[in-house]
């Protein structure tokens, strides 16, 4: 931070390059300072609320869960075996 006697300096030179126009400048100034903090302030708006949306859409609800199944057992179709075919007993 500037001390007290480079602010002078910095003054007397803001006089000497701008003289009359010093006012609309300073005016010029303020407004492009404003309008930049209302454009960080837009983007901060916008980041809050997609990060607070983004919060609350990602929490699944008991609902939402799929509950895990177990894989069924099915056991294979048995064959007829040798012994119990009608052809084998006469």
């Amino acid at each position: 931070m500037p001390g007290p006697m480079e602010m002078l300096i910095i003054l007397g030179i803001g006089v000497l390059l701008f003289g009359k126009r010093l006012p609309e400048v300073g005016r010029s100034l303020g407004k492009g300072i404003m309008e930049f903090k209302k454009g960080v302030q837009g983007i901060e708006d916008e980041i809050y609320t997609a990060s607070s949306t983004t919060t609350q859409s990602s929490q699944p609800t008991v609902e939402d869960r799929d509950e895990p199944t177990a894989p069924k057992f099915e056991p294979p179709p048995a064959e007829p075996s040798d012994e119990m075919t009608p052809a084998n007993q006469a």
